[in-house]
């Protein structure tokens, strides 16, 4: 869900991204003979999808590594790559809502939703769902046979490439949540508690049996009211919260007033809206995950 008050601002990317898309290059351009040109919107579903495409496509996502879906503001070039690609591939559940509509008038790139089929859980006090399905490595299968037969339908002779691709990495996937569920016999369970500034691991802790919270629930949603500090300083003390996490997208500060307050520490760094940079261990998916669990456990576990 971008924030809606950069409206004017996309009214003006509009007009760019038309003249933009008018002296798109051969190179970005659609091509049957190049492969399906794919674009996403952030970098997990980039990974995702470059992990059951291979060479078969070229996949590109508009929000750079280390920043934020909810608050990234896209620029003209962003328009006109997903004007030029096959298609254009969105988490949904309100994610990318205003970016949709606004595509959607600029362009006949279709936009398909790889999270249809999850089972959403709401925000707090808020009819919406939250967004960050991704994070429950149950619900990337889903998305990864959502993706798969849209790919399939868009490139038929790529069917069995797909095919194997998605069933290797749904492997992988399967082996990751054994592998989770084993890490996590180390944590007592009274301990079981993710505590970060955006409430993000609802899909995760509903799998794995843990108790989420944050300072906020979602990041284009109000941010950091003394109110919001208050709350959840009175939760961390109230239940012995052994340790909270930072996340590699937001200010650290945030959560850094909330350890403050309550003295306790703040027990390492997680990966939500974006994979880690290059040599950080979480350069995909897979990878954040583990990084993830990986600290989790060394945080909560005594």
């Amino acid at each position: 869900m971008f924030r809606k008050k950069f409206l004017i601002f996309v009214s003006f990317i509009f007009v760019c991204g038309l003249l933009i898309v008018g002296c798109s290059s051969e190179e970005t351009a659609k091509s049957e003979e190049d492969g399906l040109f794919i674009t996403t919107s952030f970098s997990v579903l980039g990974d995702i999808i470059s992990q059951v495409t291979k060479e078969r496509a070229t996949v590109n996502y508009i929000v750079p590594v280390g920043e934020e879906p909810h608050e990234y503001e896209p620029t003209p070039g962003d328009f006109s790559r997903i004007s030029d690609s096959s298609v254009f591939y969105v988490n949904g559940l309100d994610l990318e809502e205003w970016l949709e509509k606004v595509i959607s008038n600029i362009s006949d790139t279709d936009i398909v939703t790889l999270s249809d089929g999850v089972t959403e859980i709401p925000l707090v006090g808020n009819n919406e769902a939250d967004p960050h399905a991704w994070l429950s490595p149950k619900n990337v299968i889903i998305y990864v046979e959502n993706l798969v037969e849209d790919l399939i339908k868009r490139d038929p002779e790529g069917e069995l490439i797909y095919r194997e691709n998605a069933e290797a990495y749904i492997a992988e996937l399967l082996e990751l949540d054994n592998w989770i569920v084993e890490q996590f016999e180390q944590i007592p369970v009274e301990h079981r508690v993710i505590i970060v500034s955006e409430n993000a691991f609802k899909y995760f802790g509903k799998d794995y049996g843990f108790h989420t919270e944050g300072i906020w629930d979602i990041n284009s949603l109000e941010e950091g009211t003394p109110q919001q500090y208050a709350r959840l300083s009175d939760f961390v003390r109230e239940n012995n919260v052994p340790a909270l996490f930072v996340e590699s997208t937001i200010d650290k500060r945030y959560m850094e007033m909330i350890s403050n307050e309550t003295g306790v520490a703040i027990a390492g760094e997680v990966y939500t809206d974006a994979v880690g940079e290059e040599g950080s261990g979480a350069e995909n998916y897979i990878g954040m995950m583990k990084e993830n669990v990986k600290v989790f456990v060394e945080g909560l576990k005594n």
